[in-house]
């Protein structure tokens, strides 16, 4: 979807501000900047597509938010979101982000950590002259996203994990820092009705994106990532569930490959393309254009806004190429 001027404008003002806040963030001449560097090297020139902001941007001409005001959630959105790849990337062992090294490849571990941890510092501090509640609802979000992150690490290698229990650690993951840039929005236009439905929309769009995620690991559409990274991490994704499910051979290869240290890499890839020639594919595919109606369903008549036109088609364009080359 091509982007109007004001988008574009409220994206070079995030980056803009992105670089000031964390310029400031080493700490001043007499501190090392490593920690600095650290959080520029992901959220500066890092390749993110700052999916966040533009959501607060079009959430926020749905209800008439102060700009000035949308930008600073945007901008704390985006660190919130640098954060958890930083902490991620320690958790997974991570070696790329985006194709390029991860911080914790480069600098080490407690250097990735100690950074994700400054920059949640830094986008509290950015919400600090917002209303209250915008900061609250900060918290509570970074709160349930490590709580996800905590019930993803302990579902690795649980093949029988409760589908109702894989969407709660997406929705927790990615759904609720989507629900907080609709919510902040909302918030600052003083309308807690709306901030609801918008945070609904963002919860059932954030496990959209885990299930295309949980897709594009498999097909290799992550040109960052190598495929089948799931399987290595023995982690539980929706097509490998799907698949376990219905295929006793699928099953039986991703137990005996999850009971051992290591994983050659020819059954690695074996098992991987069983399940891409299972229908757990089309299945998982069927899933995500529901999770996606449901957000849509979610904005009422916020869709006929000037920004939820743009959010409704922007959402539509997202599901039509998380889908793409995945088969129906």
């Amino acid at each position: 979807m091509e982007l109007t001027a004001a988008a574009n404008e409220f994206l070079r003002a995030t980056e803009d501000r992105l670089g000031l806040v964390l310029n400031r963030a080493g700490g001043g001449v007499a501190a090392s900047d490593t920690l600095g560097n650290a959080a520029r090297h992901l959220c500066i020139g890092g390749g993110g597509k700052r999916l966040r902001p533009l959501m607060v941007h079009l959430f926020g001409r749905a209800v008439d938010a102060s700009a000035a005001s949308l930008l600073h959630v945007g901008v704390a959105a985006e660190l919130v979101h640098s954060a958890s790849l930083l902490h991620d990337d320690v958790v997974d062992q991570g070696m790329f982000r985006r194709g390029r090294p991860t911080v914790n490849a480069l600098w080490g571990n407690i250097v990735a950590v100690m950074g994700g941890d400054l920059l949640l510092c830094v986008a509290l501090d950015e919400l600090s002259t917002l209303d209250r509640a915008v900061t609250a609802s900060a918290v509570a979000t970074v709160a349930e996203m490590t709580r996800a992150t905590i019930g993803e690490v302990e579902a690795r290698g649980d093949l029988s994990l409760p589908p109702e229990r894989l969407r709660a650690i997406a929705e927790g993951k990615t759904g609720a820092l989507f629900g907080f840039c609709g919510a902040a929005a909302a918030t600052l236009a003083g309308k807690p009705e709306v901030a609801r439905r918008f945070d609904t929309f963002g919860r059932h769009l954030g496990v959209a994106f885990q299930i295309a995620d949980d897709l594009k690991d498999l097909t290799g559409g992550d040109p960052g990532k190598p495929p089948f990274a799931d399987i290595r991490a023995r982690t539980p994704s929706l097509p490998l569930l799907l698949a376990a499910a219905s295929d006793a051979e699928v099953r039986r290869g991703l137990k005996e490959l999850w009971a051992f240290g290591s994983m050659p890499d020819e059954r690695v890839r074996e098992v991987g393309q069983a399940v891409l020639g299972s229908p757990a594919m089309g299945e998982a595919r069927v899933e995500l254009h529901r999770e996606i109606s449901r957000a849509l369903d979610a904005l009422g008549t916020y869709a006929q806004e000037p920004g939820g036109e743009q959010l409704v088609a922007w959402t539509q364009a997202l599901g039509e190429a998380f889908v793409e080359g995945i088969p129906a």
